[in-house]
């Protein structure tokens, strides 16, 4: 766990140079299970901020590699989400995640 607390933001624009973007599982407000979440990295005030977006229950993303897509401000955001989505359709596979391999009881 960090013992700091990172601020959000709700907008973000698509020219303005981003620190990173992210794609992972959390589970979802309200318990309604896990969903896949892009989280795209800004600066405010000087800061590092987390935009989030959700991108539905990962039931729809099975088998789909999680992202971190470094930028350093190299990168807008419209870019980093161009990239996300190429790397997404690459067909590469989380053979571990297709085949459940988590959820299987050695005992």
């Amino acid at each position: 766990m960090t013992d700091k607390i990172m601020p959000v933001t709700q907008t973000i624009r698509g020219d303005e140079k981003a620190v990173g973007l992210t794609e992972t599982n959390y589970q979802s407000p309200g318990n309604r299970g896990f969903h896949r979440y892009q989280c795209i990295y800004v600066v405010r005030d000087g800061r590092t901020a987390e935009f989030r977006r959700d991108l539905g229950p990962t039931k729809k993303w099975k088998g789909v590699k999680l992202l971190n897509i470094p930028s350093l401000l190299e990168h807008t955001c419209d870019e980093l989400i161009a990239l996300a989505e190429e790397l997404r359709n690459e067909q590469a596979i989380d053979v571990k995640d297709l085949l459940e391999l988590d959820k299987i009881n050695l005992v």
